[in-house]
């Protein structure tokens, strides 16, 4: 079997193992992983969110289980939540929070068959090792409005790594985005020393922007 825990997803390579592992862990991740490592991420990216002036309708990309969308209602968010996810199964838990207007099935690498009907983009954990690298930022912002808020966290480990900085600073450059602002983050609270050592001092960066 194999390890379904944070390590397990950060050593994932391809598509495939991607859609393997998140079918199998779907059903404990909120109980495991998120409540045992005390996962922050979701709430910061929320809070950032908000406190920029985002507004609806908004796309979650990465949904997962809906953590980012719940923390979004928390803080008293009304407006339209759509999620997108690679994993139907992890799409399946999110739809049960009834938090969601839509939710679509999709790998956001390519580009996305949706409307540019987005005020807001938003998006928690995606953006890390084993994941999803800068080459997806530019699907998105085909499917946001003009002047929407975007609010990603990128994980500190892969921001120059994968080339997060560089790819936000062509698109600066480009004229694509416009006010890019980071706000450090931890990803996890003091719960995560107990269950894994090795990341539960992670930080992330949340890259708040405006399309253009």
């Amino acid at each position: 079997m194999a390890d379904h825990s944070l390590k397990g997803a950060l050593g994932l390579t391809g598509p495939e193992a991607c859609l393997a592992y998140y079918r199998d862990w779907a059903a404990n991740y909120d109980s495991g992983f998120a409540e045992g490592m005390e996962y922050l991420l979701p709430a910061h990216v929320a809070a950032a969110f908000l406190g920029s002036g985002g507004a609806g309708p908004v796309l979650d990309v990465g949904a997962g289980t809906g953590l980012l969308a719940e923390r979004l209602r928390g803080m008293g968010f009304h407006a339209p939540i759509d999620g997108v996810d690679f994993s139907p199964e992890m799409l399946a838990r999110a739809a049960e929070k009834h938090v969601y207007r839509a939710l679509v099935q999709a790998d956001i690498t390519r580009p996305l068959a949706l409307p540019r009907q987005y005020r807001g983009i938003v998006s928690s954990g995606t953006f890390t090792a084993g994941h999803v690298g800068p080459e997806a930022l530019p699907n998105l912002l085909d499917v946001a409005m003009p002047s929407a808020q975007v609010a990603l966290s990128i994980n500190r480990r892969v921001w120059t790594k994968a080339g997060f900085d560089r790819a936000l600073d062509g698109l600066s450059q480009a004229g694509r985005i416009a006010d890019l602002h980071l706000i450090e983050v931890e990803v996890y609270g003091a719960a995560a020393a107990a269950v894994d050592a090795d990341h539960a001092a992670d930080r992330a960066l949340i890259a708040l922007f405006r399309v253009t």
